[in-house]
């Protein structure tokens, strides 16, 4: 898009036109983005035309959905999801992520849909509604940034912003059948409202159709942020330079039991058993590898950060209101979280952390032995609506959440990077994302391979029906 807009042949506006028809032909049917922010579009546009800036950056005029999750557009109101902040004041300054990819040339016109905040892997909320996936419209579209993958696959957008707190872009990728990175811990920008996500197991990148768009907003985004006290060291190339480099000849551990044991269906299997074929054919070196993580110690450091986090976020609001949140701002399981967290204490934070940092250790060790490991990204084909819904009993509710991220959660907890590639489909035309997951700061690595991927197991031609 942004070539096009620099030879002149389309206009910035006549990007943003095309998105603005798409988005009124397939959001009522998917509900992927829950506001629209066509004003602020417009404006932008006028001020760069009149600087005679509207072809510069490298991503010129490319129209941008954000996801609705502590992520802010100035002038414009962020709901996390959640009935408790729907009506909160329009924010004062733009989240650091957005404010580059706007500086690179990328137009901001909405947001998109994520549950109530980020708390399952599916996009339901009582605040928005249901987001459908657009290759069924009885089926999810995975969680919590089902908005942003749903949007990309129905083509209202190349590319839209996401996050990752433990699978957020990887889940949603798959079951949509589009590309989702998650960049290492500190790759991105967090601020300015919160510097570290989670510890830094939240980090925040793009859902896309293709490597190249990944790659670019990788580039546009990373960097170390003042105010922040980590970032992860910068590559010497830009990203998208490494898409023509050859990966050579990797070394590729096969993971294929998730951390809850649960075994794979049969889509996910032999779309498993595909990709190592291709890759045994491509030339790279396979072996199967067993990790020793113990799973409740990970969940529970994940649930102790997570609950801590959205706890001090409700108290925040409720300070600003003045009075207590009550079951009509937030939902059930919202809401026995709540309650969950009271009891954690300062050295349970201080112990969750030493386990993200041991379990982060224990996986750079493996890199030793290998480039990257080849895993499902769920074990699972994508779930019926309403399964992954908050509104639910709690034990229900982390069976089904544990089950859906039992791969995925692992490089949040331990902060590598990992990326969902589009290679297979079901019999019933549901898509199937495999997951790559690499050493600590080594994306180029990732998007190499993903790029020989896309060049010899092309998934371009897939259009979801909607």
């Amino acid at each position: 898009m942004s070539e096009a807009i620099r030879s002149g042949e389309l206009s910035p506006e006549d990007l943003l036109t095309a998105a603005l028809a798409r988005y009124n032909a397939v959001n009522p049917k998917i509900q992927a983005v829950n506001m629209l922010h066509e004003t602020y579009a417009r404006n932008l546009l006028a001020q760069r035309r009149v600087a005679g800036t509207s072809s510069q950056g490298a991503l010129a005029g490319v129209p941008l959905l954000f996801k609705d999750l502590n992520t802010t557009l100035q002038g414009t109101i962020t709901s996390n999801g959640s009935r408790l902040f729907k009506d909160s004041p329009p924010a004062e300054r733009t989240s650091t992520l957005i404010a580059r990819y706007q500086q690179a040339g990328a137009v901001p016109f909405g947001k998109t849909a994520a549950p109530e905040f980020g708390l399952t892997t599916t996009t339901e909320s009582l605040a928005w509604g249901q987001t459908h996936n657009p290759w069924n419209l009885a089926m999810s579209a995975g969680g919590s940034s089902g908005g942003s993958a749903a949007a990309v696959a129905a083509g209202i957008v190349p590319v839209a912003h996401a996050t990752d707190g433990g699978g957020s872009i990887r889940i949603p990728a798959s079951y949509c059948g589009v590309i989702g990175l998650k960049p290492s811990r500190y790759r991105t920008p967090s601020g300015p409202q919160h510097f570290e996500g989670l510890f830094g197991a939240s980090v925040a990148n793009v859902v896309s159709r293709t490597v190249r768009d990944s790659a670019l907003f990788l580039d546009a985004g990373q960097g170390h942020e003042t105010g922040s006290a980590y970032w992860c060291a910068p590559l010497e190339r830009p990203y998208v330079d490494e898409l023509q480099r050859d990966p050579g000849k990797l070394r590729v551990a096969v993971v294929r039991r998730s951390l809850t044991g649960a075994p794979l269906e049969s889509a996910i299997a032999a779309t498993l058993e595909q990709t190592i074929k291709h890759l045994s054919a491509l030339g790279h070196e396979l072996d199967e590898l067993t990790l020793n993580i113990d799973p409740r110690q990970l969940f529970g450091a994940h649930g102790t950060v997570i609950g801590t986090a959205v706890r001090a976020q409700i108290q925040d609001r409720e300070q600003v209101l003045g009075r207590a949140a009550t079951a009509q701002d937030l939902e059930q399981i919202t809401r026995v979280n709540l309650e969950r967290s009271q009891g954690t204490r300062g050295e349970d934070l201080y112990r969750a952390r030493q386990t993200f940092e041991s379990i982060g250790a224990t996986m750079e060790q493996q890199f030793d032995r290998y480039d990257v490991i080849l895993s499902p990204v769920t074990g699972s084909l994508t779930p019926t609506l309403g399964l992954l819904s908050l509104d639910q009993p709690w034990d229900s509710y982390v069976g089904h959440a544990m089950g859906s991220a039992g791969f995925t959660v692992l490089a949040n907890v331990s902060g590598q990077p990992a990326i969902s590639l589009p290679l297979g489909m079901s019999d019933n035309g549901l898509p199937v994302g495999m997951m790559f997951t690499a050493r600590l700061g080594s994306e180029d690595v990732l998007l190499r391979l993903a790029s020989q991927l896309e060049q010899t197991s092309p998934w371009a031609d897939r259009r979801a029906p909607v």
